[in-house]
């Protein structure tokens, strides 16, 4: 018989008796590995402290940091995924589902501001059903979703069919804001008399992170997986409060039901604990390890071995270069939304590979986009039929006009003393390969194709493009490469986690491209052979460079600027990689300090600049004779 719950928000959760009205049990002592997100009653739990708790230490899991998900964005559309398939798996735990008649969803904040331009609907009721980001077809979310709002119908848990009205019961509260965090969801359920069965809060903090009250200092990683009995013991058990410490004579949950297998022992914490960038370099000095060795062991305390972080890693690799080249060979020429934006990738991979600029003439042996971890495999043909130049020109190759026979328009008047420059390509490899790489990714996730979070989807490209580069120019030794460079970028973005935040919400766009740009910059270096200390210096130099960049999607879609800023950030991790191996150990401003200077900026930052296209707004898209005429003003909303 169904005991009175509650959840974080000290909502109510309850389940109808047969005859009789449910009746509250004994209280639980709350502990992190058994918090559930439909948690049992504590009568002490009335008071929630609202002061800011750092974790213990910033070590988590690379693969929590770097998971497989879907676009557009991984706070409105894997995090609201993730939270809705974590209610649904609440619910058929304690028997209710099938009791469920109807199901309410409150966004709020940021969520509703730009949850419709973020794919969030669509997300939270294929959650519903069961779908989760990593192995969703994204070929069929589009359609799926189609029939939900077509037929008014969810089939909730993929066994429970209800009705559901979207106009009726998703309700979009942009002007109300909950007190953890920006991106809150409350998720209620009702049977066929209208009581309440069920009702919880999540807050999604960037990255795919999925939180609630209970646990927003613990950041319950198990809950990515969301089956929290196939989790490595180590990952329920991680001590990230010092106000909250666990009892070390509790037992494993897991371990009272027979479940914990011999698979899940091993240390509680990591070997290499850091809490900090001065920890982590005093780290790689006691031990005489690299940055990205540390991470590598710390690893091995979640319960991996050394070569399932190997396959980890390069299926993660293969993923984000996967994505490159559905990117550059995609045959699409728009993104989808009523901006109309116009695809980029395919048209510069095939200028780059042609040898499109003076002196890069084909045939042109490398970068070769390869398909998944096949390093060396062939070239990617462009789509056929497709426009390759921004003027609209042919692509037509097979017959070029004699050298010197193109006419060019050389714009300015030769009337006058000085003269106009006539119109002439530069020679930047670098730049052009970084841009081309970095855009292709981004139009994927713009598109709600598969993506890495890394470490949020919004600034998904900088990190594979950088990385790419490397392979394809740099590295002879492509596997240790990807793995030196995620493992020590990971550590970077798990300081950033800790110290300040990932979530475009609450920091605006320092918090994603910034932070991505930062972990870039730090895995070049690591790829180059950099000390532990150069390496940091190279992060530092990254966000220190985007402190203070907004966050504004034009109608709350993840393609303006969002795109481009993506380019300029693989670019910009490069440059401040190379700055930090030229300065020699000459610096002013640490790590530490710069993730400190981007929290307390985001902290002054003005709301209209967190994620909630609230500054520059698109009011409307008009269609007439084929062309998208699209009016942009300032609002003066606050």
């Amino acid at each position: 018989m169904p005991p009175l719950f509650r959840s974080v928000s000290r909502l109510t959760l309850t389940a109808r008796r047969t005859k009789n009205r449910p009746r509250a049990i004994s209280p639980l002592t709350h502990r992190t590995i058994t918090s559930s997100a439909l948690a049992p009653v504590a009568e002490d739990d009335a008071s929630v402290p609202t002061e800011r708790h750092l974790p213990e230490h910033a070590v988590i899991s690379t693969f929590d940091l770097f998971s497989i998900g879907v676009g557009p964005s991984s706070s409105h559309t894997v995090g609201p995924m993730r939270a809705a398939k974590i209610f649904i798996a609440d619910l058929q735990e304690l028997d209710l589902l099938e009791k469920v008649k109807t199901v309410k969803i409150n966004l709020y904040g940021s969520l509703a501001a730009t949850g419709k331009g973020h794919h969030t609907p669509q997300a939270i009721l294929l959650g519903l059903e069961g779908s989760d980001p990593e192995t969703i077809d994204t070929g069929t979310i589009d359609s799926r979703y189609a029939d939900i709002v077509t037929n008014k119908s969810l089939l909730l848990g993929g066994r429970h069919r209800i009705i559901y009205d979207m106009d009726r019961d998703m309700l979009w509260r942009w002007d109300q804001v909950l007190k953890t965090h920006p991106n809150g969801m409350r998720f209620s359920c009702f049977d066929e008399d209208g009581t309440l069965l069920a009702t919880n809060e999540y807050f999604s903090v960037g990255g795919g992170f999925v939180v609630n009250e209970k646990t927003k200092v613990d950041e319950n990683l198990f809950y990515k997986g969301v089956d929290k009995t196939k989790v490595h013991g180590a990952r329920l058990y991680q001590v990230h409060s010092l106000a909250d410490p666990i009892d070390s004579h509790q037992t494993n949950p897991l371990e009272e039901n027979g479940e914990h297998t011999s698979d899940h022992t091993g240390s509680k914490d990591p070997p290499h604990a850091f809490d900090s960038g001065n920890s982590l370099l005093a780290l790689t000095k006691k031990h005489n390890m690299t940055i990205a060795q540390i991470v590598h062991d710390n690893e091995k305390a979640f319960g991996y071995t050394d070569a399932d972080i190997h396959d980890k890693i390069m299926r993660i690799w293969q993923v984000m270069d996967e994505c490159i080249r559905t990117g550059v060979s995609t045959s699409e020429t728009t993104l989808p939304g009523r901006l109309g934006v116009r695809r980029r990738a395919p048209m510069l991979y095939r200028r780059l590979m042609r040898g499109f600029y003076p002196g890069m003439g084909p045939p042109l042996q490398r970068p070769m986009i390869a398909s998944g971890s096949a390093l060396g495999a062939g070239a990617i043909p462009g789509p056929p039929g497709a426009i390759d130049d921004l003027d609209g020109s042919s692509t037509d190759n097979s017959s070029s006009p004699p050298h010197g026979s193109k006419r060019v328009r050389v714009v300015g008047s030769f009337e006058h003393a000085l003269l106009p420059m006539p119109p002439r390509k530069t020679v930047i490899p670098a730049v052009d390969f970084l841009s081309c790489y970095a855009i292709a990714v981004n139009e994927v996730n713009a598109s709600g194709g598969r993506i890495v979070t890394s470490p949020t989807n919004g600034a998904a490209g900088v990190i594979p493009a950088v990385l790419k580069y490397i392979i394809e120019f740099v590295s002879d030794d492509p596997e240790k490469s990807i793995q030196t460079f995620l493992l020590t970028a990971s550590a970077v973005g798990m300081l950033f986690k800790r110290g300040s935040t990932i979530s475009a919400a609450e920091g605006g766009c320092q918090a994603e491209v910034g932070v991505a740009c930062s972990m870039a910059s730090a895995g070049f270096a690591a790829c180059m052979g950099a000390s532990p200390e150069t390496v940091l210096q190279a992060a530092e130099i990254g966000i220190e460079h985007n402190l203070g960049l907004t966050c504004d999607p034009i109608d709350g879609l993840v393609q303006v600027p969002c795109i481009e800023r993506n380019s300029l950030g693989a670019v910009k991790a490069v440059t401040a990689a190379q700055l930090s191996m030229a300065s020699d150990g000459v610096y002013s401003v640490t790590l530490d300090e710069a993730i400190e200077a981007m929290r307390l900026t985001a902290a002054d930052m003005s709301v209209k600049y967190k994620e909630t296209s609230l500054s520059v707004r698109l009011l409307s898209v008009v269609s007439l004779a084929g062309f998208h005429q699209c009016s942009l003003m300032i609002s003066s909303r606050a």
